[in-house]
């Protein structure tokens, strides 16, 4: 039986966690889903540490929105190497799922992206567990989570 932990944010405006867990759920069994809530982003790689040490979980997903300012792009940009930092500290992927909240024009997009995005992580996430070679079959395609894909580049001869 595998482990997922989720981790989130109080700050963010969506409620990303719901929105991955309930994508997991449909996606498949033999697994058990621990979740941890904290306020802000750049307690995520704390509490991620904490889902692998107490949870034994065997990845985990790092849910947050960071806000406009320059100030949050800062602390997004802080979290995001804590977070790299536990996961090489525990040699165990984690799989960073951030919604800048000016990447969307209205609170109706933002939602809507965060919740696809978040969906997409955890689709991601169920696939390095259990089926990881989709995704080397799936390699340079250019894929991305919330948005359109880009395609794999071509060459022009």
């Amino acid at each position: 039986m595998k482990r997922i932990g989720v981790a989130d944010t109080t700050f963010a405006r969506v409620d990303m966690a719901e929105a991955a867990v309930r994508t997991l759920q449909g996606a498949g069994t033999g697994f058990r889903i621990y979740r941890r809530t904290v306020p802000g982003i750049k307690d995520l790689p704390v509490a991620c540490r904490q889902l692998f040490q107490t949870e034994k979980v065997d990845l985990c997903l790092a849910m947050g929105m960071p806000g406009k300012a320059e100030y949050d792009k800062t602390c997004a940009h802080e979290a995001s190497l804590g977070l790299m930092f536990t996961g090489v500290l525990e040699a165990k992927p984690i799989v960073e799922c951030f919604v800048f909240e000016d990447e969307a024009a209205d609170g109706k997009e933002l939602a809507t992206l965060a919740r696809r995005r978040a969906e997409e992580h955890a689709l991601n996430a169920y696939t390095m567990l259990f089926r990881p070679r989709q995704l080397s079959r799936r390699a340079g395609e250019g894929l991305r989570q919330g948005f359109a894909d880009a395609g794999p580049a071509r060459p022009t001869h």
